[in-house]
């Protein structure tokens, strides 16, 4: 509380404020609460593509195919017709498709994949103590640019920052005699509004690429896009946004929350001891790093010099290489070989059994993931055969041509809308899934690359995180703040968090317009900004 208010005056602000948050908050919920599960949306989604395409179908809409004569994928007539599925041979492709619908969808093998390799370095306890070290070993005038920093790369392995890092941040808040829901906020702001930045590539990249594949392709059936396309652009994003979060933190959350009143907590809250990386931790860390060095050293002599056995193979380039095509499998291997090390010298691992174990309860934690997985790959095959997305993104990409919204402008609306769809629709997967096959094949017509327009879904996807209910750690977030604040709702906490939400958009955006359009820099290795 600043010295200048008295507290009815504070209280009265606080309730004023969280009345409306407690507004908007209902009406989001209400609007989010109309959805059913994500499961259950790309079945009745599937369902209605089919039933869309009978009716469409049956009065032979059609657009002009705007591909040049000879171009890939282009129809033998020019004419692009909805086809539907309501038919004898559309109900044999559907039951015959329906396996290997599954089966061939992008992200489902790139992401188990990639998640084996994590699940050795979670499971190890390596990722937990490079966190614990980084944070808690940072010099004080820099721990709230840690923090946030910290909870951007703890995105690697996904519910390890929401479990462990923010409660932890509350914690060395509360301990420096600062408030540690500031802290909390500082980490809930890393770990979810900058969800799509980092500097590795993570389980998140390859999920995404596969989808954007799978709709690029509904213009271009030849186009390929790697996990790798959105690298350069969100390596730089991981410093921007800890610098701002860092900002938000102690010039905007911080002063508001005041100094820490002890009354407002449970009664027997105590500072905790936070335990820092025990020095056979500390031994192991070294170890890992070091394994994670050589291996890196390895990779790099089959790509750095000129004769690297995987350049291609015909140029002699990086760009298209089997080396980013295959980057999954280096994601594997840069997290499964410094886990295994870390295990086998603090003892979490002693064999080859416990790396199986790790990357076994990974699977185990995946069934949702396979099931969600399963409808979606239906409803974007459909999506494909009936030409309804090809048919849509030309007719939208017409209109944004008329209505002159075909510069690089039209990304600020992207954005705005993939941050609002958020709300709703937590998570990224499922909303990239349901929007990538009309919004890349439209904005590829205006002029765009994929990679260009997924890495602003991922901007837009990232920032309203923190002030979704939606979300689904909100309420484990709401839970650990209850720690230090007994009488806090969720209006409260979305008031806390809204700061984070805007400037991390505003400066996000800026930042996207700048590294793209300003600079002409690609989002990633090989990535073009245009799509010919």
């Amino acid at each position: 509380m600043s010295s200048n208010q008295s507290p009815s005056q504070t209280s009265y602000e606080d309730q004023a404020q969280t009345g409306i948050f407690a507004r908007f908050l209902a009406t989001v919920e209400w609007l989010g609460n109309l959805l059913p599960h994500p499961v259950t949306l790309f079945a009745l989604l599937s369902l209605f593509i089919v039933l869309l395409s009978g009716i469409l179908g049956y009065f032979d809409i059609s657009v002009m195919d705007p591909r040049p004569e000879g171009a890939s994928g282009r129809s033998a007539d020019g004419v692009i017709s909805v086809i539907s599925l309501m038919s004898a041979e559309g109900l044999q492709r559907i039951v015959t498709g329906l396996v290997t619908n599954f089966t061939g969808f992008a992200p489902l093998g790139t992401v188990l994949v990639a998640l084996l390799g994590v699940a050795v370095a979670e499971h190890s306890g390596l990722l937990s103590a490079a966190m614990r070290g980084l944070v808690m070993n940072a010099p004080k005038q820099v721990v709230t640019f840690a923090i946030v920093f910290a909870g951007i790369i703890s995105n690697t392995a996904s519910e390890l920052g929401y479990v462990v890092l923010i409660p932890l941040a509350a914690m060395i808040f509360h301990s420096l005699g600062r408030h540690p829901l500031a802290g909390l906020a500082a980490a809930f702001a890393g770990v979810s509004a900058g969800y799509s930045a980092n500097l590795l590539l993570g389980t998140v990249d390859p999920l995404l690429s596969g989808i954007t594949e799978a709709a690029a392709q509904m213009i271009d059936p030849g186009y390929s896009v790697g996990p790798e396309v959105n690298w350069y652009f969100m390596f730089i994003s991981t410093f921007v946004i800890a610098i701002m979060g860092a900002v938000v933190t102690e010039k905007i959350v911080e002063p508001r929350l005041g100094q820490f009143d002890e009354t407002q907590a449970p009664e027997g809250l105590e500072k905790q001891q936070m335990n820092a990386p025990t020095a056979q931790e500390k031994k192991a860390l070294k170890w890992a790093g070091v394994s994670f060095a050589l291996t890196c050293a390895v990779l790099a002599l089959t790509i750095v010099p000129d004769w690297g056995i995987l350049r291609h193979p015909e140029t002699g380039e990086v760009v298209g290489s089997p080396f980013l095509k295959g980057i999954v499998a280096f994601i594997f291997i840069t997290f499964a070989i410094p886990g295994f090390v870390y295990g086998k010298v603090v003892g979490t691992m002693k064999n080859d059994k416990d790396v199986i174990d790790a990357m076994a309860k990974s699977m185990g934690s995946m069934g949702l993931y396979i099931t969600l997985v399963f409808f979606a790959a239906q409803f974007v095959a459909f999506f494909k055969w009936t030409n309804l997305g090809t048919v849509l993104a030309i007719k939208g990409a017409a209109m944004l041509q008329s209505v002159g919204l075909d510069g690089p402008s039209v990304f600020i609306l992207f954005i705005m809308m993939c941050g609002l769809v958020n709300l709703s629709l937590g998570s990224a997967s499922a909303q990239w899934a349901v929007t990538a096959p009309i919004f890349v094949p439209m904005l590829m017509l205006v002029g765009y690359a994929p990679e260009v327009i997924q890495a602003a879904y991922r901007v837009g996807d990232s920032v309203t995180n923190v002030i979704s209910p939606m979300m689904s750690y909100f309420g484990l977030i709401l839970a650990m703040a209850a720690r230090y604040r007994k009488d806090i709702g969720m209006g409260t906490l979305i008031a806390m968090m809204l700061p984070y939400s805007m400037i991390f958009f505003v400066g996000w955006t800026v930042l996207f317009f700048i590294w793209v359009f300003v600079l002409g820099m690609p989002v990633g290795p090989g990535a073009a900004t245009y799509y010919q």
